[in-house]
């Protein structure tokens, strides 16, 4: 390992195995996955596995970037490279839920209606009316997830948590660690909120109201949109937490603090791709 040094105007930090060894820990996850899917015995222990090394990598290499930052290592260049990295991973998440939007549009408006009109070419489908929220002519019997339980309350605990995370964050603009500590406290807590409300509306979707990935073109798309949603609020909570501890730590200065805003950034995505779950999938 050599030493680390800077050069000219930017950072350079020593040779890491973190990306060879975070490679090889999301692989095992793939392969794992891939295993269970087919029946093999050894698959979970794989994916097991897999989940392991990619957590102590992160664990080690989130600590290594800390420790970086703390140290005095980061300057003008090193911000401006790192603003410009998460604006360019917040395009590319914009591109995939878009995607998936692209998908419920796509069903919604074209496909499912579009078979109701084709009875004559498929006799099968007589009566079917094309309507939305549909199973599809084949797909199993389901009640839609209403607009106004859950799913409403789930809204309200991400958007207070934008304002609780803002709020966090003009207290260490204005150096009150006090507010920023309470901010980010109360920011964590209500994402853990929303990830126990989701879990509870999932088990009340399949045991209750029959809606399952079986449920043909509504139950695919509700669960991959909510599903992938889900997932990206679970590891903005996680990462919530990092940041909380750090503040604890008395990391971060008003002049200085890109690993909050990144993570406050990310949030505030969350938040929005929500809003728009919202409005298509359980409200209109």
């Amino acid at each position: 390992m050599s030493e680390t040094h800077n050069h000219g105007h930017y950072y350079v930090p020593n040779p890491s195995a973190y990306p060879i060894l975070m490679g090889g820990g999301v692989f095992l996850l793939a392969l794992g996955f891939i295993l269970s899917m087919n029946a093999f015995g050894m698959g979970q222990w794989t994916m097991i596995a897999g989940a392991v090394l990619v957590s102590l990598v992160m664990y080690n290499w989130f600590g290594t970037v800390a420790n970086e930052s703390e140290g005095g290592h980061y300057h003008k260049w090193e911000d401006r490279s790192f603003r410009i990295g998460m604006t360019w991973f917040i395009a590319s998440e914009v591109a995939f839920f878009a995607a998936f939007f692209g998908a419920l549009y796509y069903m919604r408006i074209i496909s499912v209606p579009g078979l109701a009109e084709s009875n004559q070419i498929w006799p099968a489908l007589n009566g079917y009316l094309g309507t939305w929220p549909s199973a599809g002519p084949l797909g199993e019997k389901f009640t839609p997830m209403g607009a106004w339980g859950l799913p409403a309350i789930n809204t309200a605990l991400l958007l207070s948590s934008g304002a609780t995370i803002t709020w966090a964050h003009w207290g260490l603009l204005a150096n009150k660690r006090t507010q920023l500590n309470i901010g980010m406290f109360l920011t964590v807590a209500l994402g853990a909120a929303f990830i126990v409300c989701q879990a509870y509306e999932y088990h009340h979707a399949y045991t209750e109201l029959g809606l399952t990935l079986g449920a043909g073109a509504y139950g695919a798309t509700f669960f991959m949109l909510t599903g992938f949603h889900g997932f990206h609020v679970t590891m903005g909570t996680i990462m919530l937490i990092v940041i909380f501890i750090r503040c604890l730590k008395g990391h971060f200065k008003p002049e200085s603090h890109f690993g909050f805003e990144g993570v406050a950034w990310y949030w505030h995505f969350v938040d929005v791709v929500w809003l728009g779950l919202f409005i298509f999938v359980y409200w209109l």
